[in-house]
C-alpha cells in the first residue's frame, strides 16, 4: 500500500511585521494577549458615555461599564459635565444605580448614606464625629478625565492618546459639523448586544469594504459601486450615496422614496451615508436622518457589547418619521448579516491551521489597524501564541 500524500500547513510563514499581512489568529481568543489589550489599547482610549442632551439638567447622570469600572458622568450645579469613578471613598460601594437618572443634588451612597455634591465633593458623612483625623477635602469621588467634543461626553481612564477632537482632525470635524451634531437628542435608549467574539473582528468587520457586494446585498442595491473607504491617524472612513434607481426590497425603496431633504445639509449630503471609526471602538454613522454610535465593548478575548443608540435633531415631519423606521429595517438585516459574518471568522481564528492573511492594497483600513496594533503589542507580530503568561 503506498504511503499517505501529506500537504504541508503552508509554504512560507507571513512576515508580520508587514502592511501585506493581517493579525495572527491567535491573539483574537487569547487570554495573555487581551491582558495586554487592556493596559495598551483600551486604559488610555477615549470611550463615549452618553451625548450632553442625554443629561441636561443639574443631576442628570449617566453611567458606564468598562473593563471592570463603573464609570458616572453628572451635569453640575453649574452646568459642567464631570465623570467619576462610581465608587464611594468610604467602602467602595457603587454611588448611583442603573443607566441613568438624576440624583438630585448629591449623590449618595445606599450602603452608609456618604453624599457628594455634583462637583464629585464629599459633603455629608453621618457619625463624622466619631472618625479621627478625617480630612473631608481628601475623600471626593475620584475623578476621570473627560472631553466633550461634537456634543458627545468622551471619557478615559489613563492619558496616552491625543484628545478626541485631535484625533478626528479638522477635516472630519468639519464633515461632521454639517450634521449639528451638538443639537442632537436620543431616539430611544442605549442598546447592549452580547456577541460571542473578539473585539477585533467586530473592528476588522466595521472597516472591511471587500464583503460590502458579498455579504450585504442590500447595501449593495442601495449604494451600487458609490461605497468608498480611507484611513486616517486614527479615523477610519467610509461612505456610500444612495442610488436613485429603486431597490426591488420593500424597505429600501420605501427608505429612497420616503427620504425627506434636509435644508441645512449641502446637496451632495442629503443622499449620502457616511461612517467614521474611531480608534479603537467608536463607530458614528451618520445618514442625513439620524446618526448612530455604536461602542464595540471587549468583556473577554472572545465575548464583545456592542453599545449603541441613535440620535435625532426633531422633526415632525411624517416622511422623516418613516425614513427613520425604515433606516432601523434596513440596518437591521445588515447586523443579523455581520453577526454571522464575524461569528465564522472567529471560529476560524481558533484554528490551528490559521496564522494570518494577506492584505490587499485596496484594503486600507485594515492594514492601518494592523499596523497600530503590531506597533504596541510587538507580540502581535508572532504566527504563534509566546509560551503562558508573558503578559
Amino acid at each position: 500500500m503506498a504511503d499517505p500524500v501529506r500537504f504541508p500547513a503552508s509554504t512560507e510563514a507571513p512576515r508580520q511585521d508587514s502592511d501585506d499581512w493581517g493579525l495572527p489568529g491567535w491573539i483574537y481568543h487569547d487570554e495573555d494577549f487581551f491582558r495586554a489589550e487592556v493596559q495598551a489599547v483600551f486604559r488610555p482610549s477615549w470611550q463615549i458615555v452618553c451625548h450632553q442632551n442625554d443629561i441636561p439638567n443639574p443631576g442628570d447622570f449617566h453611567t458606564l461599564d468598562f473593563l471592570g469600572e463603573n464609570i458616572v458622568v453628572v451635569r453640575g450645579d453649574d452646568g459642567l459635565i464631570r465623570a467619576f469613578h462610581n465608587v464611594c471613598r468610604h467602602r467602595a460601594s457603587r454611588v448611583v444605580d442603573g443607566p441613568t437618572g438624576n440624583c438630585g443634588l448629591r449623590m449618595t451612597c445606599p450602603y452608609h448614606a456618604w453624599s457628594y455634591d455634583l462637583r464629585g465633593r464629599l459633603a455629608g458623612v453621618p457619625l463624622k464625629r466619631d472618625f479621627i483625623d478625617f480630612d473631608t477635602e481628601r475623600f471626593g469621588l475620584a475623578p476621570v478625565e473627560a472631553e466633550v467634543c461634537l456634543g458627545f461626553v468622551f471619557i478615559r481612564l489613563e492619558p496616552g492618546l491625543p484628545s478626541v477632537r485631535d484625533m478626528l482632525g479638522e477635516a472630519y470635524l468639519a464633515e461632521m459639523a454639517h450634521y449639528r451634531m451638538e443639537e442632537l437628542q436620543p431616539l430611544g435608549r442605549v442598546t447592549l448586544r452580547p456577541r460571542d467574539v473578539n473585539w477585533k473582528n467586530v473592528s476588522d468587520n466595521y472597516s472591511d469594504s471587500l464583503h460590502i457586494t458579498v455579504a450585504h446585498p442590500g447595501l449593495t442595491r442601495l449604494f451600487g459601486a458609490s461605497y468608498g473607504l480611507e484611513a486616517g491617524d486614527w479615523v477610519d472612513k467610509m461612505w456610500g450615496v444612495l442610488r436613485e434607481a429603486p431597490s426591488d426590497n420593500w424597505s429600501e425603496r420605501r427608505y429612497q422614496a420616503m427620504l425627506p431633504d434636509v435644508d441645512h445639509l449641502p446637496a451632495e449630503r442629503r443622499r449620502l451615508w457616511t461612517y467614521f471609526k474611531l480608534w479603537p471602538n467608536i463607530a458614528f454613522d451618520i445618514y442625513p436622518d439620524q446618526v448612530d454610535f455604536m461602542q464595540f465593548i471587549p468583556v473577554s478575548p472572545t465575548r464583545t457589547m456592542l453599545r449603541e443608540i441613535a440620535y435625532v435633531l426633531p422633526d415632525d415631519r411624517r416622511e422623516m418619521k418613516a425614513a427613520r423606521y425604515l433606516n432601523w429595517r434596513i440596518n437591521r438585516r445588515v447586523n443579523i448579516e455581520d453577526k454571522d459574518l464575524i461569528e465564522r471568522v472567529q471560529a476560524g481564528m481558533g484554528s490551528s491551521s490559521f496564522t494570518a492573511g494577506p492584505l490587499s492594497r485596496g484594503e486600507v483600513a485594515l492594514r492601518s489597524f494592523a499596523r497600530r496594533m503590531r506597533g504596541l503589542i510587538p507580540q502581535s507580530r508572532l504566527d504563534r501564541a509566546p509560551p503562558k503568561g508573558w503578559a
